[in-house]
């Protein structure tokens, strides 16, 4: 009998082990560190959400905007390093420094965050691997 619960059992916890693993990345899954960008732009949303928070920002270069998607560190991450959910009000200005997505597409992920009144904030890592994370741990 009890043999025969063993193996749901463990199936289970392998099923559930599977799908948290998969939901955190590695940085270089998805981010370039040979592309490192700077945006300035004005916060349009904010998402405090796990594993990862994310800022979006609207971009104007060359007279066109792009809203950007900024994947930042997990909001307990931020939140230990004094960020909070009114850290980057809506319409504030803000510059991010950070590394460009793979795929081309306008998202990045944020390294520091400095708002208009010159406060830099660091909102990484976001993902495993990331350069900074690197040369910080020596």
């Amino acid at each position: 009998m009890r043999a025969l619960l063993v193996g749901p059992i463990l199936g289970a916890c392998l099923l559930l082990q599977g799908s948290a693993a998969s939901a955190h990345h590695a940085f270089s899954s998805e981010f370039d560190a040979s592309k490192p960008i700077i945006l300035k732009g004005k916060v349009v949303k904010t998402e405090w959400v796990n594993p990862h928070s994310w800022v979006h920002i609207e971009v104007v270069t060359d007279g066109k905007t792009e809203t950007w998607a900024i994947e930042c560190g997990a909001p307990n991450a931020l939140l230990r390093r004094g960020w909070t959910k009114a850290s980057l009000p809506i319409g504030s200005e803000i510059v991010v420094d950070g590394y460009r997505a793979k795929n081309g597409s306008p998202t990045a992920n944020a390294k520091d965050i400095t708002t208009t009144e010159g406060k830099k904030m660091f909102v990484g890592s976001s993902g495993i691997g990331a350069p900074y994370e690197k040369q910080e741990s020596k």
